[in-house]
């Protein structure tokens, strides 16, 4: 398994941008964000395998942007426009090692997570 550290969360007023960055202990094929709110499903952000190959949730798509420095294992999400419903959990996650696996939709299949950043928007 590959250890993640996550950084970046914090509160911010609806409108507001905000950046969160996962560092990786080594290489990993794909990484991906997901956020989870207490009481609700946990929720598939976006991914982005090692060839610059991104899929977004519903709820990210046109506002958030993945990122990721391979040469320093690190994946990062430009999180712009945010609302009071991105309020959440947000965990970076390490895991698929094909590209058909490695999509928001899959949470399954990615083994490693982080502690988790929180992420508040107020309106």
């Amino acid at each position: 398994l590959v250890q993640l550290v996550e950084s970046g969360g914090g509160s911010v007023q609806a409108g507001g941008s905000l950046t969160l960055s996962c560092t990786a202990s080594k290489y990993t094929y794909c990484m991906g964000w997901f956020r989870r709110v207490p009481g609700r499903e946990r929720e598939g952000v976006a991914t982005l395998d090692n060839r610059n190959i991104s899929k977004y949730g519903d709820s990210a798509k046109g506002r958030f942007t993945v990122s990721r420095d391979n040469a320093k294992n690190t994946l990062t999400l430009q999180m712009n426009s945010l609302q009071p419903d991105d309020t959440a959990m947000y965990y970076c996650a390490a895991g698929p090692v094909t590209r058909a696996t490695c999509s928001p939709s899959g949470s399954v299949y990615f083994g490693s997570w982080g502690q988790g950043t929180q992420v508040t928007v107020s309106s």
